[in-house]
This record gives structure tokens, C-alpha cells and sequence, in this order.
């Protein structure tokens, strides 16, 4: 199983924002099928609410077909949200893309109609600051 390029860059990030990863990967086996979800992470915040619970999956969107890159992050993401409600239906999935990817590609209305019908969570990572700049949820 490879790791996406930018795996170690999400993952900082998350950790910066005050998560605490949880699993890398996170692995599920559901309806005979072996998933590797790319980190799965909980936020720590105060001791009288539940922690919330995220799965991660990672893309660099660095090919030179953006809509290959595309198809193939919303492929994973159905079939890992599916699995998730089967074997952790308490942890919400977040595809994580670049910065620069989000100011091109997901700016045009295509993958935002995209997003919008399957009601995708989104996280935005600056690839050189390791950081999140932005939570579309």
C-alpha cells in the first residue's frame, strides 16, 4: 500500500489543528473487502463533550489529468463512506486536497456540483506550511 505524497503533510496538519491521529492507516474489513483509509484522527477538546471522530483520505492531485485525479478520489471516497457506515458509522470521512489543487480544479463548477450532490467534507491543506487553510464540511 502506497502512501500519497503529501500523507506526512495532512497528517502534521491535522496534529497542528489539534487532532490526535488514531490510526495510519485506518484499516476496516467490510463485506469481505479490506479498506486502508489513509489516517483516521479524533479532536481532542474538553472533557465534557464526546470527541468527533474523522477519517481521512489523502490526495495530491498532482497527475496531469485533474479529472482522472478527480474520479478517482470520488470513486474511494463512496466506496470508504460506505464501509465507514458499516464498521465505524461514528467517524465522518474528509477528502483532503491541496491548496493549489482548490484554487484551480475545485473552483470550477463541475466538482463543485460534485461535492454539493454527494455532500462531500473537505479539507484544504498548504502543502509547504503544513497547515489547513480551509474545513468545507
Amino acid at each position: 500500500m502506497a502512501r500519497d505524497l503529501f500523507h506526512d503533510v495532512v497528517k502534521q496538519a491535522l496534529i497542528k489543528d489539534g487532532w490526535q491521529i488514531t490510526n495510519d492507516p485506518l484499516f476496516l474489513k467490510v463485506g469481505g473487502v479490506d479498506f486502508f483509509i489513509d489516517l483516521g484522527a479524533e479532536k481532542l477538546i474538553a472533557a465534557e463533550r464526546d470527541g468527533e471522530k474523522i477519517a481521512v483520505e489523502i490526495k495530491s492531485f498532482i497527475n496531469t489529468s485533474s479529472m482522472a485525479d478527480f474520479h478517482l478520489a470520488i470513486g474511494q471516497f463512496i466506496n470508504y463512506r460506505v464501509a465507514l457506515k458499516v464498521a465505524e458509522p461514528d467517524r465522518r470521512l474528509i477528502l483532503a486536497i491541496p491548496d493549489i489543487a482548490h484554487t484551480t480544479f475545485f473552483q470550477k463548477d463541475f466538482p463543485k456540483m460534485v461535492i454539493q450532490e454527494y455532500q462531500l467534507s473537505v479539507l484544504v491543506y498548504d502543502i509547504e506550511n503544513e497547515v489547513i487553510v480551509l474545513w468545507q464540511t
